[in-house]
């Protein structure tokens, strides 16, 4: 069985909650996980109206300590706290996050409930963060105005499916079933080799989401996010503002485009657009002209791998 991979959409803005948009986060479903990238103000209220199970989150990533994508991580753990949340809960995050939130629970005299751990993130290399059974998540570097990472959420292969036509031919030991839905030809005490080619079903494609929540265009980040079936890239500008975008350490719709292009990518999402824009249509009009893939992160949208 495939497991659900979907991402929804909780906030799609840059510095200021403005035409109805919302700080940067995201909810990202795998089979009965559930993961949260960054943690924008109004997260909680976005994600009651989009009737998103904050509490089924065990693991939350914060690309950054700029206020827009993490305010609203003390409010989160201050309702778990309130919920009596007992399930453990682990934030990778930059250096200094882990002294942010525990200053704040100090002077508050706020005791958690739930067993709470910090994992400092790196801005330097490929670096895996979580693997669970069915799927790694790996931070990589983003080039911004502090240190910032991006994070790839891949599948991993599952057990093969056995076809049932072969099993009633063959008498299998239950060994050489384990050993042929794990991938491996096995043979027998008489030297007989049942393939797994010859016994299993292909394995479907894996599928691989990528995250770049701020970045200036950065070319490179195409080792990182190459093949990926969905792309989410920050598009705070359109390139009549391209020098403003270098300046603050961001990119263009445009320019998001180009990386999903060399990236061969699958479908771009677009996202962490500026207050300057009520309307985002020119900005995909740009992005399209590059690559035509392309859509608009919409807040309350999922959008399945």
């Amino acid at each position: 069985m495939i497991p659900d991979f979907e991402v929804t959409i909780l906030g799609n803005t840059s510095s200021i909650p403005v035409h109805g948009r919302h700080h940067t986060a995201q909810v990202v479903r795998f089979g009965q996980d559930f993961l949260l990238l960054d943690c924008g103000e109004a997260m909680q209220l976005q994600a009651r109206a989009f009737k998103v199970k904050v509490s089924k989150i065990n693991h939350i990533f914060i690309s950054h300590l700029h206020g827009d994508h993490y305010y609203g991580l003390i409010g989160l753990l201050s309702s778990y706290s309130l919920a009596k949340r007992t399930t453990p809960l682990t934030i990778f995050g930059p250096r200094g996050l882990d002294e942010i939130i525990t200053t704040n629970f100090r002077y508050s005299n706020t005791k958690l409930p739930y067993p709470l751990k910090f994992t400092e993130t790196h801005d330097t290399g490929f670096n895996l963060l979580l693997e669970a059974d069915r799927y790694a998540v790996y931070s990589f570097p983003l080039n911004h105005r502090l240190p910032t990472t991006g994070f790839l959420i891949r599948e991993k292969h599952g057990l093969r499916s056995m076809v049932k036509e072969k099993l009633l031919e063959t008498s299998l030991p239950f060994e050489a079933i384990q050993s042929l839905r794990a991938g491996e030809n096995y043979r027998d005490e008489s030297g007989n080799l049942f393939k797994v080619k010859d016994y299993t079903y292909p394995l479907p494609p894996l599928r691989t989401y990528a995250y770049c929540s701020d970045t200036v265009f950065t070319p490179d980040l195409k080792k990182y996010v190459e093949n990926a079936d969905l792309l989410y890239h920050e598009s705070t500008f359109m390139e009549d503002n391209l020098e403003r975008a270098k300046t603050t350490f961001h990119s263009t719709a445009r320019q998001a485009a180009e990386l999903a292009k060399i990236s061969k990518v699958k479908k771009l999402l677009l996202g962490h657009f500026s207050s300057r824009y009520t309307e985002l249509n020119p900005l995909l009009e740009e992005a399209k002209s590059v690559f035509p893939n392309s859509i608009l992160s919409e807040e309350g949208h999922t959008y399945a791998l």
